[in-house]
């Protein structure tokens, strides 16, 4: 873990409720795709911690969506704001075990972490992203750009398959398509349904990120514990990333 000041290069709206903040300031502490970082608003108590999308090596880009009053705030800092932000929280994705045939799934704000997964793999993965309608849709084109296959899911069908990302997970298999590993990042019934069907069904083992409401962000409060075959722990110390087979599910 490391603190620092950063300073608001970037902070531009998506779509209705999805907002990019891109971070001027020191990247060496982050280690791997899938950490965070933890952001200290003015009037808050707790921090916020949030995934991170992107990085170069002076700048950290992350996408949050308002859900209360400090993501709120956020939408309305302006270019050269500063913030004190703990950097290199969590552990990430291992990259080594994607394998020559690797596949990402990702919903909602839980696409951002993949982003930087997708653009470090080699070969480029198959990239399932889920959204609840079109008009919630990012990342789409980026993801296309580093060379990544992305098929879209709606739950309303007005963009790609209709239905979940399970449902586009379930064509592929229909044409025969295989996978060597998975990466996902999602809301918490996203991924149970990602683990029995990739998981549990297909037999594919992956790594997955949980989002979880968090007291301190580095493992000290205990509020974020999960339990799992080897005992309970912290998503926002030993994760936010853990691997199929440490699920109790």
């Amino acid at each position: 873990m490391k603190q620092d000041i950063y300073t608001v290069i970037e902070n531009r709206r998506l779509t209705p409720t999805t907002w990019l903040m891109k971070l001027e300031g020191e990247v060496r502490g982050i280690t791997a795709p899938g950490q965070f970082i933890n952001i200290k608003l003015d009037g808050h108590f707790l921090r916020r911690p949030i995934s991170i999308c992107d990085l170069s090596r002076d700048s950290i880009t992350i996408i949050y969506k308002v859900l209360g009053h400090g993501t709120d705030e956020m939408t309305r800092l302006p270019y050269g704001h500063q913030l004190d932000v703990l950097t290199g929280l969590g552990n990430g994705y291992s990259r080594s075990d994607a394998g020559d045939r690797p596949l990402l799934i990702g919903g909602g704000v839980g696409i951002p972490p993949l982003y930087l997964t997708a653009r470090l793999i080699d070969p480029k993965p198959t990239v399932i992203l889920g959204f609840n309608n079109r008009e919630e849709m990012f990342l789409v084109d980026e993801f296309k750009a580093i060379g990544a296959r992305v098929i879209v899911a709606t739950a309303d069908g007005s963009e790609g398959v209709n239905g979940f990302v399970t449902d586009a997970f379930d064509e592929l298999i229909a044409q025969g398509e295989t996978f060597s590993h998975f990466f996902t990042c999602g809301p918490e019934p996203m991924l149970r349904a990602v683990y029995d069907k990739v998981y549990k069904e297909a037999g594919i083992s992956g790594q997955m990120s949980f989002e979880e409401r968090m007291g301190c962000g580095f493992g000290a409060c205990m509020g974020c514990s999960m339990k799992t075959k080897d005992g309970y722990k912290r998503i926002c110390k030993d994760g936010p990333v853990l691997r199929t087979e440490e699920l109790l599910w």
